[in-house]
This record gives C-alpha cells, sequence and structure tokens, in this order.
C-alpha cells in the first residue's frame, strides 16, 4: 500500500472522486479533519499531505487550516469542560502563577508554541483548555500561528502528487518541501 504506484493509482482516483463530486469530497475531508484533530487521533499529518495531492495549494491550505483549527478549539473546549475547574480548584496556588502569565500575554506563548512545534499540538489544545485563555483568543492565535507549517505540510502533499517515479523524490520541489518541514 506504501509504494508509489499503489499511490499514484489512488491518487487519480481520489481526483476523479474530488472532480465528480466537488462539494460532498470538501464536506468529507473537512469534517473527517475536524474529528482527527478534535479527538487528537493519529493521522493529521498524513491528511494534511493527503489534501495537498488531491485538492491542490490553495484549497489545501484554506481546507486545512480551518478544518485543523476548528477542531483544536473543539479539543481545547473539551478540556475546558471537562478538566479546567477540577484542575483549577486542585492545584490552584500552584497554578496563579501560570494563569497570571496567561492573561497577561497567553496568545504570545500560544503563538510560539504554534509556530515551533516542540510539542505535539494535541498537548496544546488540552493544555491551554486547562487554563484561563478565552476561547476567541485560542481560535485565532491557533489559526494565524499553524498557518505556516499547514502551508508547509499541504505544498509537501502538492509535491507529493506529482511524481511520476521513484526517482522524482530527488526532484528540487520535493526536497524544499521536506527541508521546509525540518526547519
Amino acid at each position: 500500500y506504501l509504494q508509489l504506484d499503489y499511490l499514484k493509482e489512488k491518487r487519480s482516483d481520489w481526483l476523479a472522486w474530488k472532480n465528480l463530486y466537488p462539494v460532498r469530497a470538501t464536506a468529507i475531508f473537512f469534517f473527517a479533519y475536524v474529528i482527527v484533530t478534535a479527538l487528537s487521533l493519529p493521522g493529521a499529518a498524513v491528511m494534511t499531505l493527503l489534501v495537498g495531492a488531491v485538492f491542490g495549494l490553495s484549497w489545501g491550505v484554506l481546507l486545512v487550516s480551518f478544518a485543523s483549527t476548528i477542531g483544536a478549539t473543539l479539543a481545547f473546549l473539551f478540556a475546558r469542560f471537562l478538566l479546567h475547574d477540577l484542575v483549577q480548584n486542585r492545584y490552584r496556588n500552584k497554578l496563579s502563577k501560570i494563569n497570571h502569565g496567561i492573561e497577561k500575554d497567553g496568545a504570545f506563548y500560544l503563538f510560539g508554541l504554534r509556530l515551533v512545534p516542540l510539542f505535539p499540538f494535541f498537548v496544546i489544545n488540552l493544555t491551554m483548555g486547562l487554563t484561563t485563555i478565552r476561547t476567541w483568543t485560542f481560535y485565532w492565535v491557533s489559526q494565524v500561528g499553524m498557518l505556516p507549517g499547514t502551508f508547509i505540510y499541504v505544498n509537501a502533499g502538492t509535491q507529493l502528487g506529482k511524481l511520476e517515479s521513484a526517482s522524482g523524490i530527488l526532484s528540487p520541489a520535493v526536497l524544499l518541501s521536506f527541508a521546509l518541514l525540518g526547519i
């Protein structure tokens, strides 16, 4: 299933299906991506590469950007409504400095975490739900902060979709996309 020929064959099927049912394909991808992100399931990175290969750069970035941010916000809200009060009440003394820092510079902290993916995004989503950061602030900072990474992953997917052979992996466009991912 991971051979280039098999993936190329399936890509053409996915493209044909997307071209035949563009609204349905877009909606299914969008909601599937929201669910994967909201439930912190593995697979978002592969889905992002796939959407780049099937939907292209512009449409892919738009879809992934909004689907990932909505999903992240839902995960944030799950943590907020299920665990926030319990954690805040239990560790009030230890969290007072963190809460003060979040109230003062929470958007900046979140933006830095989104730009430098040192921690998995699902951990950030859930942890920020336990803090006092406002939901709207979490949403818009996540939208902006995840955009560069989204662009890079979707672009890598568009380049993988253009491969004609295994030797195409060494093309400058594909190598640049992977270098950006590494950076």
